[in-house]
């Protein structure tokens, strides 16, 4: 089935706004839904805009009315009452329902290397991932129970200009700038892959009307695998900068951070290595092209472009200040 009109549930976020300008080169009738606050990226040029809020089903409801789409994508479901909603409301109105996972979903701590599609998805340590689950196993039971037309997307740790994926953002990169020291989680030699937005895009546009892609979850990830510690020398090239790197403890991180504890200690601390097989099957020739070193040095020119984005965390600053001196 040939997929023509795409609705696209949020459309201004880092990977959604990615997806929404390729689906618009590629000639689809794109709808975006969202509250239309966003102002970090561009306008996607040739979409259609309608104003809903993903976490007030009904603002959905009443935004698309009685129209039907051939795929719906919802970058914006994160509970499973969301994903309920918009299985009552698409049922018999769409050929295709991608829903965007994570790959944070997969079994932690990780028993086994690559991670596949069929990874046990259990991870005690992060509510996100378990909510994550939960709103899989609401699409599963759908497209069992009633046919629901789903596909369940996981992308792993994806991101575009905008995101520094180092604890701590800019804070972080300012560091490295100041030659002052950084935290790297644990002794820097876990392996973590990184996707770009322009790559994840790619692979999931393609996914739009593939019947061989419902019923069933796939992941995009790049292939490219990189340390921690290689990933904060890469920032430091693209700064100009050799950082100071000092190891701390990913629990003694969480102690002190709680609010970044529950990522990093269930998902981020754990070497990861995906099996892309399935989605190179079902978009052939698809491949992730952006080696990190690029997206560095994107990342990088996209902060210091504009002085307004280098914003640094004073709270965030001293409390690396704390954990670098006790490591030390």
């Amino acid at each position: 089935m040939a997929a023509q009109r795409v609705l696209i549930i949020g459309g201004n976020g880092i990977i959604s706004s990615s997806v929404s300008r390729l689906a618009v080169e590629r000639g689809y009738e794109v709808t975006l839904l969202n509250r239309g606050r966003s102002t970090t990226r561009p306008a996607v040029e040739g979409a259609e805009v309608i104003v809903g809020d993903a976490d007030d089903p009904a603002t959905i409801s009443a935004a698309i009315g009685s129209r039907e789409f051939d795929v719906v994508a919802n970058f914006r479901a994160f509970v499973p009452a969301q994903v309920e909603a918009d299985v009552a409301l698409f049922s018999g109105r769409t050929g295709q329902y991608l829903f965007i996972s994570s790959a944070s979903a997969y079994q932690k701590p990780i028993a086994q290397l690559p991670i596949v599609e069929s990874t046990p998805l259990v991870n005690p340590f992060w509510q996100y991932s378990r909510d994550k689950i939960a709103c899989e196993d609401v699409l599963v039971a759908a497209h069992r129970d009633t046919g629901f037309p789903m596909t369940i997307v996981r992308p792993s740790h994806t991101y575009d200009a905008t995101l520094i994926p180092l604890e701590g953002g800019w804070t972080t990169l300012q560091r490295i700038r100041d030659g002052r020291p950084i935290v790297v989680h644990g002794d820097g030699t876990s392996w973590w892959t990184l996707t770009h937005a322009r790559d994840f895009a790619r692979a999931f546009v393609g996914l739009f009307g593939n019947p061989h892609a419902i019923g069933s979850p796939v992941h995009i990830t790049s292939d490219e695998s990189l340390t921690w510690d290689a990933i904060a020398r890469l920032f430091g090239r693209a700064l100009g900068v050799e950082p100071d790197i000092v190891h701390v403890a990913s629990e003694r991180i969480a102690r002190e951070l709680p609010a970044i504890g529950p990522g990093l200690v269930g998902d981020k601390a754990h070497s990861v290595l995906f099996d892309n097989t399935r989605i190179k099957q079902l978009v052939p020739g698809w491949v992730a092209t952006t080696p990190f070193a690029d997206g560095a040095r994107e990342i990088a020119e996209w902060y210091l472009a504009d002085p307004a984005r280098q914003t640094v965390d004073a709270e965030l600053d001293a409390a690396f200040d704390r954990l670098a001196a006790s490591a030390r």
